[in-house]
């Protein structure tokens, strides 16, 4: 479990009841004999794998059913996959037993583990980072760009944002104020706690110095500055590329401006309801499963996920106290 000053104040974040989209069934664990109270459970005959609508929550569940297929097949139980209605309720489904394996983003991850004591077993790389900034992007360049846009694999950034690390550009973002701007809801590190965290400590009241545009996923985020549904959007680095491939010229509409600090990357998390012996089974599952060159395929067609290492859960403190500086918990 990991140790905190911040342990268990994160509960405030999760919605009450707000649990998955789906309705899960055949997770439930078997009871203790009558004769022998004191007999551990046994494990589930099949598990849920919660997945967060860090994207298009549509086909979600589809496009990582050949992860699904491989646990099932390696572990010799049922995998089933679901997306959970928001960051906040796949914490609430692993606490109530209806998921057992959940990939959440860091903030949660720290949750899982504070609140229902989930073991945090694994965290994802991604082109061989373990962390990533947040990214601030607009689509009136000439505002909030001090200097000639660049572009870099198609895309375009100025203030120094190409270095593709934070933090970056954020002696800029006091201009956002009066903007309309897209923002994920406050479970989301990259979506919400960073960079409104940014925009307060630059000077603005992040309540009533912008007008903030609900959005659900980060892609969302990206097209409703795209569509110009929003000045301003937040999103994790570098977001673009999700919606790509429909909109071609994402990179060139919508262009980013700043960046954060760095945050410490997603993972994964399984129920402290399994044995240890069945956590080491998954944890050993999906790691194998991302050194294989379909497998990191795959990953990447979910989250983006190059690789999935052993997870440093002390690392995720730092979210935590960024949580709390937002007065979240």
């Amino acid at each position: 479990m990991l140790t905190s000053p911040f342990r268990r104040t994160a509960a405030g974040l999760v919605a009450a009841g707000a649990l998955l989209t789906v309705v899960l069934t055949g997770c439930s664990a078997s009871t203790a004999a009558p004769e022998d109270s004191a007999a551990p459970a046994a494990d589930p005959d099949s598990l849920v794998l919660a997945l967060v609508p860090s994207q298009d929550q549509d086909g979600l569940v589809e496009t990582a059913a050949p992860l699904t297929d491989y646990l099932t097949e390696e572990l010799g139980i049922e995998v089933t996959g679901v997306v959970s209605k928001d960051y906040q309720a796949a914490v609430e489904a692993m606490g109530a037993g209806q998921a057992q394996i959940g990939f959440l983003p860091s903030l949660q991850l720290w949750q899982a583990n504070d609140m229902y004591d989930a073991s945090v077993v694994l965290q994802t790389e991604r082109n061989g980072n373990i962390t990533y900034p947040a990214q601030f992007m607009t689509n009136n360049p000439d505002k909030y760009c001090d200097d000639e846009p660049v572009e870099r694999d198609g895309m375009l950034f100025c203030n120094g944002a190409d270095a593709m690390t934070g933090p970056a550009g954020l002696d800029s973002i006091d201009k956002v104020e009066g903007a309309k701007v897209a923002v994920l809801g406050p479970g989301s590190p990259a979506g919400y706690i960073y960079p409104i965290l940014a925009l307060q400590e630059a000077g603005l009241d992040t309540d009533t110095d912008i007008q903030q545009i609900p959005v659900t996923a980060n892609d969302a985020s990206v097209l409703a500055v795209y569509n110009g549904d929003a000045e301003v959007g937040f999103s994790f680095w570098d977001a673009r590329t999700i919606v790509q491939k429909d909109t071609p010229d994402v990179g060139q509409k919508v262009v980013v401006f700043a960046m954060t600090e760095e945050i410490p990357n997603d993972g994964v998390a399984v129920s402290a309801d399994l044995s240890p012996e069945l956590q080491d089974r998954i944890t050993a599952a999906l790691e194998d499963f991302s050194n294989t060159e379909e497998g990191s395929e795959i990953l990447t067609s979910i989250y983006s996920i190059t690789k999935l290492a052993p997870a440093d859960p002390e690392s995720l403190d730092v979210v935590a106290r960024a949580a709390q500086a937002l007065g979240l918990q």
